[in-house]
C-alpha cells in the first residue's frame, strides 16, 4: 500500500484509537477516562452549576466535602431519579453523521442521620454531628457514534497490519491479535523468497495483492458507569467551624464493542470486517477530607482534600475478522479465496490504576433570607495516573500519562433566589482540557438551571443540564514521518440530563 502523508489538526503518534486489550498497550486512555468527573448529586447542586465545596446541609457532601454534614439539624432521605440523552455529531472526511442514546437511571440515593447539640445548657465547642451514606453515580460511559463514508480515505487498515507485522516470524504471528487475524485471513502474507528467489525460512517481512483505497465505517458504542458507596461523617464546633472526613468505595463497568469495516472497488478483496469487544470491571477507594469556617453568618469558606482512587481492574478482550474476497485464486497458497474469518481467543488480563488527588476550594455568599451566590475551584494534575499490572509491563503507558495528560483547574459558579417556599437556580461548569501541547480544544463545559420546593417536611427539586465537550477519535495508529496518519474522526458530544430529587426529613 502507498502512505501518503497527511497532517490532521497537527496530531502525533500519541493520538491512536486502537483497542489496547491485543496490542497490551493504551492502558494510558484508561487513566484519563476513569479519573475524569463532572459533579454531581441532588438536583439542587447540579441546578447550582454542580459548585458546593462550601455550601453545607446537602446530601451531595456525603460524597464530595463531608465538613457540610455538620450542618444538618435533622436527619434526612432522598432519591433521584434521572433520565438523559447522549447526542454525538460526529465529523469524518467532511461528512456529518449523528447519534442520540437514552438513558435512564437513579444516580443518588442517600441518607443522612444528624445528632445536634442544642439547647442553652449546651456550653461545650461541640455542637453535633451528623453521620450520612450515599450511592451516587460519578459518571457514565453510555453512549454510541460512529461514521460513514462515500469517499476513498488514503489509507487502509491493511497499511496498519503491514506496518505491525514488520519484523514478526510468521511462527509467532498468529498469535498477535488483530494483525494475527489479518494474516490468517491473508490480508496480510509473508514474503517467502527473497531478490534472488530462494525461498526465506519463517520469514519476517509481509506484504498484500490489495493495493486500492477503501471506502471506510465504523461504530462505536460505550456502557457502563462509575457508581461509588461513600460513608462520611461531619461535625459543627461552636456554629463557625465543620470538619469532616469520609470514605468512598467505587465500582466500574465499562464496556465498548466496535465494528470496523472497508469496503474496495476493483480489488480482489470486497469487503473487510472487524468486531471487538472489550469489557472491564473494578473496584476502588478513596478517602475524603474536608473543612468549612463560617466567619460570618453571610460567608461560608470551604475546602476539601480528595486522595488518589486506588483502583484494580479486571478485563477481557476478544475480536472476530471477516474478509469477502471475489474468488480470487492465491498462487502463492493454491487457494481460491471466499469468506475467510478468524476471531482471537478470549484474553484476560488486570491491572491497578492510581488517579490524582483533587484539592478543591470553595466560597459561599449569603444574601440575607434571599438566597446566594457560591463557586468552587479544583486543581488536578492528570500526568500524576500511575498504572502497574503483573500481566505487561505498564512503562510505555506511564510515560504516555506524563507525557500526555496535564494540570487542570476546573471552576463552577452557580446561585439559588428564595421566594417564600420557592427556589429558582442556575450555574455553570468549566472543566479545564487534561492535554497538553494539543491544538484540539478538550474542555467540557456544563449549562444548568432547576427549581425546587420546600416544605416542612420534605421538598423536591428539579434540574436540567447541558454538557459539551469535543473529542478525537482514530479508528487505528499508523506512523509516517514521526506522525500519525490514520483516519481521524471529530466527534462533538452534548449530554442533556433532568434529575429530580425527592427529600424527606425525619
Amino acid at each position: 500500500m502507498i502512505l501518503t502523508k497527511k497532517l490532521f489538526l497537527g496530531v502525533f503518534l500519541i493520538f491512536f484509537g486502537t483497542s489496547s486489550g491485543y496490542a497490551q498497550f493504551g492502558y494510558y486512555k484508561d487513566a484519563l477516562r476513569f479519573s475524569q468527573f463532572n459533579s454531581t448529586g441532588s438536583a439542587r447542586i447540579i441546578g447550582i452549576g454542580g459548585a458546593q465545596m462550601s455550601l453545607g446541609g446537602d446530601i451531595s457532601n456525603i460524597h464530595t466535602n463531608p465538613a457540610g454534614l455538620g450542618f444538618f439539624r435533622r436527619s434526612e432521605f432522598s432519591f433521584s431519579p434521572s433520565f438523559g440523552t447522549w447526542n454525538t455529531e460526529s465529523n469524518f472526511l467532511g461528512q456529518i453523521q449523528t447519534e442520540r442514546t437514552g438513558n435512564f437511571a437513579l444516580p443518588n440515593l442517600s441518607l443522612v442521620i444528624s445528632n445536634p447539640k442544642q439547647g442553652a445548657l449546651n456550653t461545650s465547642a461541640f455542637k453535633g454531628g451528623s453521620f450520612g451514606i450515599s450511592f451516587n453515580r460519578m459518571n457514565h460511559f453510555n453512549s454510541q457514534f460512529g461514521f460513514f463514508s462515500d469517499i476513498e480515505g488514503d489509507v487502509s487498515i491493511i497499511d496498519y497490519f503491514l506496518q505491525q507485522a514488520n519484523g514478526i516470524p510468521e511462527s509467532q504471528i498468529e498469535n498477535m491479535g488483530l494483525t494475527g487475524l489479518a494474516y490468517q485471513t491473508f490480508l496480510i502474507n509473508p514474503v517467502t523468497v527473497d531478490q534472488n528467489g530462494n525461498p526465506i525460512n519463517n520469514p519476517t517481512e509481509y506484504d498484500s495483492f490489495v493495493l486500492g483505497f477503501p471506502f471506510q465505517d465504523e461504530t462505536v458504542i460505550s456502557e457502563g458507569r462509575i457508581s461509588q458507596t461513600s460513608l462520611s461523617y461531619g461535625a459543627n464546633f461552636l456554629n463557625k467551624f465543620f470538619v469532616g472526613a469520609g470514605l468512598g468505595l467505587s465500582s466500574v463497568s465499562y464496556t465498548s464493542r466496535k465494528n470496523y469495516r472497508e469496503e474496495f472497488f476493483n480489488e480482489p478483496l470486497l469487503n473487510s470486517t472487524i468486531d471487538e469487544r472489550l469489557s472491564m470491571n473494578g473496584f476502588g477507594a478513596n478517602i475524603n477530607l474536608g473543612v468549612i469556617f463560617k466567619p460570618v453568618d453571610q460567608l461560608n469558606l470551604g475546602i476539601n482534600f480528595q486522595s488518589p482512587t486506588w483502583y484494580t481492574f479486571n478485563e477481557e478482550y476478544e475480536a472476530r475478522m471477516v474478509n469477502n474476497f471475489d474468488n480470487f485464486f492465491f498462487e502463492e497458497e493454491n487457494i481460491t479465496l471466499g469468506r475467510e474469518e478468524a476471531s482471537t481467543p478470549i484474553t484476560i488480563g488486570s491491572y491497578n490504576l492510581n488517579t490524582p488527588l483533587r484539592l478543591s476550594g470553595g466560597a459561599t455568599f449569603f444574601i440575607g433570607k434571599s438566597g446566594f451566590i457560591t463557586a468552587d475551584i479544583d486543581y488536578l494534575d492528570y500526568s500524576k495516573s500511575r498504572i502497574n499490572s503483573r500481566d505487561f509491563n505498564a512503562n510505555a503507558d506511564n510515560q504516555q500519562i506524563r507525557a500526555l495528560y496535564g494540570q487542570t483547574l476546573n471552576y463552577r459558579v452557580g446561585g439559588e433566589f428564595r421566594f417564600d417556599i420557592w427556589r429558582v437556580r442556575g450555574g455553570y461548569g468549566f472543566y479545564g482540557d487534561p492535554f497538553i501541547n494539543s491544538s484540539f480544544d478538550s474542555k467540557t463545559q456544563q449549562f444548568t438551571g432547576g427549581f425546587g420546593v420546600r416544605l416542612k417536611s420534605m421538598y423536591a427539586d428539579f434540574a436540567l443540564s447541558s454538557t459539551n465537550f469535543n473529542q478525537l477519535y482514530n479508528s487505528f495508529f499508523l506512523e509516517d514521518g514521526g506522525f500519525n496518519i490514520g483516519p481521524f474522526t471529530e466527534i462533538r458530544n452534548n449530554i442533556t440530563t433532568g434529575t429530580l430529587t425527592f427529600g424527606f426529613n425525619f
